[in-house]
């Protein structure tokens, strides 16, 4: 491995993040990452005792006590000469949009692959919006230590599933109870589990120490089949990786710290240091001097003893100061960046100074929004930070009218996170909200009453579908408006939106009105335009 120069501090970074399916062991993985950085002195066990620690990326209330992660955690840490910023994704898909836009603000993947299950939903549409990105992968099949599938079958799976071509860097030395390693082709070495030492250095897959570590009716099938994958399959190309078209393959076993080495060892060797961003004017490159960054996530009250308000952003090029000036784009207005801060989850440190591919938080009360780019005075903004057309829309509905207004505002905070979306119907009716999936009105519910006092409910709304409408014809534009004035609403943004009650009703409205652009994906940065 050639190490970076601690001169240059753009090179040594690495920000990556984890997708998986839910329950392939995505967030275990990441606690063991942070283990091998230094980051936690402890791991606690997923699925914890109510006594025993919880798992450090999962902090909000509904995640310890559903076992699920639905929030982003950023978690920025030092791993022999690189820095990492590890961004642990929602698995569950009712957040993926958290997650989609999450991935607007990495250099690289790690799929997570459970190895009796193979490719899933989730990981299957998570991978497609990392192709979508040209997103390097390295994959790491898990939970090797129980009865799984048979290798040669998981590679086959990905690289038709995936059309991802796959470089197996480390193969299973047995599997289930006789689990007993990896071997290391490149190096000729043996990783025994359950022993935290330097990997075993053999003459190869037929040395008389490797053999006796599996039962002897297993040993002959093992050789012939490893031999078979060191022959047979791809070896690993670092422009391949890079391009995407290929992906290194690790095996092992988060819940018992099993091969997590090999894989951060990977990720420091393997994965892109910062990549140049496409704006809308031009490409800004990594190592540019000027700062430039956007902002992928919002997130209030993290410590919920101060009602505080971070944005996270992606920091593109250039570098970030302690108490410099930055421009937010999108209103013109200036920001004193007096306190960026580092995370670890919950915890947190001040970032004197953060580079490009550093994530960090900025304090801020409500002047930066999801998508948002700020800069040094240059007007450009950074491209890709969707926002999707929900799936479910439901009107909110609260007992106590004299905390009406109250529950305006709560509701236009929690939006302006993502948490979900808010349209507020051009009649004067209720607002109504939008998710992708019923977890998260859970968690709105939760919020609202953890943090804002609001104990509410939901009905069931006329409208099943929405659609953000545009047209090159700004007079029938205002004149689909006005006709359908029972069906339109602004989002949070004042962007026009188009209810409807049925795909069909939506279809017949689209054909009947051809100057009308019907979408169901926004572009944060467009809406945001001309907003304060």
């Amino acid at each position: 491995m050639t190490s970076p120069q601690p001169s240059d501090p753009v090179s040594r970074r690495r920000t990556f993040a984890i997708i998986s399916h839910p329950d392939a062991g995505k967030t275990t993985l990441t606690e063991k990452l942070l283990l091998f950085g230094g980051a936690i002195q402890l791991a606690g066990a997923v699925k914890a005792k109510r006594n025993a620690q919880q798992t450090r990326s999962d902090w909000m209330s509904i995640e310890r006590e559903r076992g699920i992660s639905v929030v982003t955690s950023v978690m920025t840490f030092e791993y022999g000469d690189c820095v990492f910023n590890l961004l642990d994704t929602p698995g569950h898909e009712d957040f993926s949009e958290d997650t989609y836009r999450t991935l607007s603000a990495v250099d690289a993947a790690v799929m997570v692959i459970d190895a009796a299950k193979g490719i899933e939903a989730r990981t299957r549409k998570l991978f497609e919006v990392c192709r979508l990105r040209d997103i390097p992968i390295v994959t790491f099949i898990n939970k090797l230590d129980r009865d799984g599938r048979d290798p040669f079958s998981l590679l086959d799976e990905i690289e038709k599933t995936l059309a991802l071509d796959t470089a197996p860097v480390t193969w299973p030395i047995g599997s289930g109870r006789s689990f007993a390693g990896t071997y290391c082709f490149e190096t000729k070495s043996v990783r025994k589990i359950d022993a935290d030492t330097e990997p075993m250095t053999v003459s190869g897959l037929d040395d008389p120490a490797l053999l006796a570590l599996l039962p002897a009716h297993e040993a002959d099938a093992w050789l012939e089949e490893a031999m078979l994958a060191e022959e047979g399959c791809k070896k690993f190309e670092l422009a391949a990786f890079r391009e995407g078209h290929l992906t290194p393959v690790f095996f092992g076993s988060a819940l018992r710290n099993f091969g997590v080495r090999d894989l951060i060892d990977a990720m420091a060797e393997y994965a892109p240091s910062p990549r140049g961003q496409d704006a809308d004017k031009r490409h800004v490159e990594a190592k540019e001097p000027k700062m430039a960054g956007f902002v992928f996530k919002i997130q209030a009250n993290m410590d919920p003893n101060h009602r505080d308000r971070i944005a996270f952003m992606r920091v593109c090029s250039g570098k970030l100061a302690r108490g410099m000036k930055a421009k937010i784009v999108r209103t013109g207005k200036t920001i004193s960046l007096n306190a960026p801060q580092f995370f670890f989850a919950r915890d947190r440190s001040i970032a004197d100074e953060a580079y490009a591919g550093d994530v960090v938080g900025i304090p801020n009360h409500g002047i930066l929004r999801i998508g948002d780019t700020l800069t040094e005075g240059e007007e450009i903004s950074f491209r890709g930070v969707p926002s999707f057309a929900p799936e479910i829309l439901r009107r909110i509905v609260i007992s106590d009218a004299m905390k009406a207004k109250k529950l305006r505002e709560a509701l236009r905070q929690l939006a302006e996170e993502g948490v979900v979306q808010l349209f507020l119907p051009n009649d004067g009716s209720g607002a109504l909200v939008g998710v992708v999936g019923a977890l998260q009105l859970d968690v709105l519910a939760t919020r609202l009453e953890a943090e804002y006092g609001l104990e509410t409910k939901y009905e069931t709304s006329r409208f099943g579908i929405c659609r953000w409408i545009t047209s090159q014809d700004p007079i029938a534009l205002k004149s689909f408006i006005e006709s359908h004035g029972s069906s339109m609403a602004e989002d949070i943004d004042g962007a026009p939106v188009f209810m409807s009650s049925s795909e069909f009703q939506l279809r017949y409205d689209a054909e009947r009105h051809s100057a009308i652009v019907f979408s169901d994906v926004k572009d944060y940065q467009k809406s945001g335009a001309g907003k304060g």
